[in-house]
C-alpha cells in the first residue's frame, strides 16, 4: 500500500518586540516585506491577540504587522506613575514604532482604539497611508451613544467616584465577555479564550489605573473629529469599512457618517458584535483582499 503524503503551506506568524524609549513593544509580524504592508492596531481590552487569524489568512498576499501597545499584550506596562498613558502618547509610541521598522507606506488598519491612535498618524502623515480599513473605530460624534454617558461623566469629573464606576462597569470579567459577546449571531462560535486572555491582563497590579488613564484621554478624541474629518475629506484615502451592527460600544450610527467625508469608501455593515473578526473572520478576510489589492493595482 502508498500512502500519499500532502504537504500544506503553512504561514508561520513571528511574535518580537522593538525597544521604544525604553519600552519593550511586543508585535506579532507575517508575510513578505516585498509585498503591501497592513498595519493592524489594536482596540481595548485586547492586544494584537485579536488579529491573531487575520494575520496568516492574509500573510501569502501582504506584509502584516499589528504591535501592542504600552500596557496591553505583552509590551510593557510601567505604571502610571512611570509613562504618559494618553492617547497623544500611544500615537507617539506606534508613530516611532512604524518608523524602527521601516513601514514608508501602509495599509492601516483601525478598530476601536486603534482609530484615534491611527488617525493621528494618518492626519500626521497623509504620504504613508496606502488606504485605511476601519472596522469600529469612530471619528464622528454620532458615534459616542449610551455607552459612553457614564465615560463623559468622568471626563467632567474625574473622581474616585466616576472611576470607581468605570472600573466596576467596564474593567470585570462580566465586561469583558459582554464586549465579545454582544450582539453576535452565535454565541458558540466566540472562543472564551478572548476574555481570559485579556481579563488576565486586566487584572495586572496597576492595570487598573493605566485603564482609568485612558478611559480619560479618550475625552481628547472627540475634538480631534473634525480635523481626521477634515483629512478624509483632504486627502480622500481609498477606505475599506466592515462594522458590526450589533456594537452597543462603537454603534452603527457611527459608521454611516464616513460616506460624508470619503468619495472610495467601500461599506460593508456586518451582522455581528465589536469584535467582528471572532465571527466574520473569512468575509473581512476577503474584502481586505479585494480591497487591497485593487488600491494597488489603480
Amino acid at each position: 500500500m502508498t500512502t500519499l503524503v500532502t504537504r500544506r503551506l503553512i504561514t508561520h506568524v513571528h511574535h518580537n518586540t522593538v525597544e521604544i524609549d525604553g519600552l519593550d513593544i511586543f508585535y506579532r509580524e507575517a508575510g513578505s516585506k516585498d509585498t503591501p504592508t497592513i498595519l493592524l492596531l489594536h482596540g481595548f481590552p485586547t492586544s494584537s491577540h485579536m488579529f491573531r487569524n487575520l494575520i496568516p489568512a492574509l500573510a501569502d498576499t501582504f506584509h502584516l504587522v499589528a504591535p501592542d501597545y504600552p500596557g496591553f499584550g505583552a509590551s510593557s506596562m510601567p505604571l502610571v506613575t512611570e509613562f504618559e498613558y494618553s492617547f497623544d502618547k500611544l500615537a507617539d509610541v506606534i508613530e516611532q514604532f512604524v518608523t524602527q521598522l521601516g513601514l514608508e507606506k501602509y495599509f492601516l488598519y483601525v478598530m476601536d482604539y486603534g482609530a484615534p491612535v491611527g488617525y493621528r498618524l494618518a492626519t500626521k502623515h497623509p504620504e504613508q497611508i496606502l488606504g485605511l480599513i476601519v472596522q469600529n473605530g469612530n471619528a464622528y460624534d454620532e458615534g459616542l451613544r449610551e455607552f459612553w454617558e457614564s465615560i463623559k461623566d468622568y471626563w467632567q469629573a474625574k473622581t474616585p467616584e466616576n472611576a470607581q464606576v468605570l472600573a466596576d462597569n467596564l474593567l470585570t470579567l462580566d465586561a469583558t465577555k459582554w464586549q465579545y459577546t454582544n450582539g453576535v449571531r452565535d454565541l458558540d462560535a466566540i472562543s472564551p479564550d478572548n476574555w481570559f486572555n485579556d481579563q488576565y491582563l486586566l487584572d495586572r497590579p496597576g492595570n487598573k489605573e493605566i485603564q482609568l488613564e485612558l478611559f480619560y484621554s479618550y475625552g481628547t478624541n472627540p475634538p480631534l473629529y473634525p480635523q481626521w474629518q477634515e483629512y478624509f475629506r483632504q486627502y480622500q484615502p481609498p477606505t475599506l469599512l466592515v462594522w458590526g451592527k450589533g456594537d452597543d460600544i462603537f454603534p452603527a450610527e457611527g459608521a454611516y457618517p464616513y460616506q460624508r467625508d470619503l468619495d472610495n469608501l467601500e461599506f460593508h455593515i456586518l451582522d455581528t458584535g465589536h469584535f467582528a473578526l471572532e465571527e466574520d473572520l473569512e468575509f473581512i478576510a476577503t474584502y481586505i483582499r479585494d480591497f487591497a489589492l485593487r488600491t494597488i493595482a489603480a
